[in-house]
């Protein structure tokens, strides 16, 4: 079969010369998941249909193509290199990804690597430098890494998610490079889909909690082995605040929160939030306390094993449970699976129905520290107990959890923004978790001074996870804010994905 792509084709972005770091050659990178790799080539674009493939990528000479696949050698060809890739494990079609660009690489270990642009190689290199650790965390928590070669391409800022499940070879966001190994945990997430969701599958876009859910699960269990259970418990929280925050803004009775929403004439894309991935959790984490932990982690593995391959739907779960529980728990085992609530776990939509409390040892210091300055809001300077050591002592985590602590106590005074703004200097940090969770918060008051720190970061990078909700808080921001939300969009056309382009626009209704 012979065929063509376009420049309409959802899942490639083609970056010019000035778009890159080296600002030389051209750029292109894949973004299938969930419906675009039917713009790539003609296939059965379902993940209920696993492939293995092989490809022959011919690319001009200097630059290098990397597949999510084993690398089986290259030739040179006149002008061009001709690379060969083979993946032999079967993949759901979304799972397929190209990139074309002047690459370099770091070796991480004997099966993990790092590929960026020549100029951000050694930064890289050095964010990156524990992937081998995690991956063998991963191994010990789960089953054996079956992929051959776990390698990690940090793409340009256009990319529009934090990280990308191509297995062989994760595709990252640069956003994650805050230059002291803080926002890793993606890393984590990545790895750990490497069984849920690469290897298990769900068998539609209605089943996404069983890679999203299973794999952020995997990802804090990760995190707590690495950095301990605070670490994990604290994530939890964030993730249960990021969970209400998405069921606010579509609507609690709106079925697309549902943990199995009905698709039905919908674009996955559309129906894309935190949904999946905290409400799965929390399910999971509901079933380990409920069955408890060393049950659980002995189910989690039986789990992967009975799946590997597969493409599955929530009642295939469900049935392995209760399969599971009979033949190995006693009947109290059995009442403990049927006293869950499944039907309004999978079928309502909201928050989840069961109340849950995280240990708040971790949020301690956070929640002070922004009960201190909602006290000191009428003030005209910070307490001097408000200084700058106390806040660049909290992690990336618990700075985060202040700043969403400090927004939900009610409307900030300008001047008590103003303050924040002068001692911890939050508009210039590199931490890009940090620098939006105060532009939103900023931008939720009303702060105009904000607004070209905004636009900056919307011009920076085009990751959705900062895009959206920064273009909706700005456009809230009166008729200024929503003519510079525009304008940026307006300005940054070029530069964004296109699946960020369309959903943006869709956010301000242009």
């Amino acid at each position: 079969i012979e065929y063509a792509t376009t420049a309409e084709s959802s899942a490639i972005q083609f970056l010019t010369p000035e778009q890159t770091l080296g600002k030389e050659h051209p750029y292109l990178f894949t973004q299938c998941q969930p419906i675009h790799t039917r713009s790539l080539f003609p296939c059965q674009d379902s993940p209920s249909v696993k492939i293995a493939y092989s490809a022959n990528i011919r690319v001009p000479k200097p630059l290098t193509a990397l597949m999510s696949a084993i690398a089986t050698g290259s030739r040179v060809d006149g002008d061009s290199t001709v690379f060969s890739f083979e993946q032999a494990t079967t993949i759901p079609s979304y799972l397929v990804a190209l990139v074309v660009g002047n690459l370099a690489t770091a070796k991480i270990s004997d099966r993990c690597a790092v590929w960026s642009e020549p100029e951000n190689i050694d930064a890289c290199a050095w964010e990156f430098a524990e992937m081998e650790t995690t991956l063998q965390v991963a191994e010990e928590l789960i089953t054996p890494y079956l992929w051959g070669r776990y390698d990690l391409l940090v793409l340009p800022p256009s990319f529009p998610f934090g990280g990308m499940e191509n297995p062989c070879l994760t595709f990252v966001t640069p956003t994650l490079l805050a230059g002291d190994r803080s926002l890793t945990d993606v890393i984590a997430h990545e790895i750990a889909h490497s069984w849920s969701g690469n290897l298990v599958t769900a068998k539609n876009w209605e089943h996404f909690w069983l890679n999203e859910g299973w794999t952020t699960y995997f990802e804090r269990r990760i995190v707590a082995r690495l950095s301990g259970e605070d670490a994990r418990q604290l994530g939890m929280s964030l993730g249960h605040k990021s969970l209400s925050n998405d069921i606010t803004l579509y609507g609690s009775d709106n079925q697309l929160t549902a943990l199995i929403p009905d698709l039905s004439g919908v674009n996955p894309d559309d129906a894309y939030s935190r949904v999946p991935y905290e409400k799965g959790s929390l399910l999971i984490y509901h079933l380990e306390q409920v069955l408890g932990p060393v049950v659980w982690n002995h189910i989690s593995k039986m789990y992967i094993r009975e799946f590997s391959g597969c493409s599955i739907g929530s009642g295939d779960f469900y049935d392995f449970l209760k399969r599971y529980v009979r033949h190995y728990l006693d009947e109290a085992g059995e009442r403990k699976l049927d006293a869950v609530d499944w039907d309004s776990w999978f079928k309502k939509p909201g928050m989840p129905p069961v109340t849950f409390q995280f240990d708040t040892s971790p949020q301690k210091a956070s929640i002070d520290l922004a009960e201190r300055w909602w006290v000191a809001r009428d003030s005209a300077n910070a307490p001097s107990d408000l200084a700058a050591e106390q806040f660049e002592a909290l992690s990336t985590q618990q700075k985060v959890l202040f700043l969403s602590v400090l927004g939900d106590k009610g409307a900030l005074p300008r001047s008590l923004l103003q303050e924040l703004e002068r001692v911890y200097g939050l508009s210039a940090v590199r931490n890009c978790e940090v620098r939006f969770g105060w532009l939103h918060l900023a931008l939720k008051n009303g702060y105009e001074a904000v607004f070209g720190a905004t636009a900056l970061m919307l011009g920076e990078q085009g990751r959705m996870k900062y895009t959206r909700p920064l273009y909706r808080a700005l456009a809230s921001c009166g008729e200024q804010g929503r003519e510079l939300a525009v304008n940026t969009l307006e300005a940054h056309r070029g530069f964004y994905h296109p699946i960020c382009l369309r959903l943006v626009a869709s956010d301000l209704g242009l």
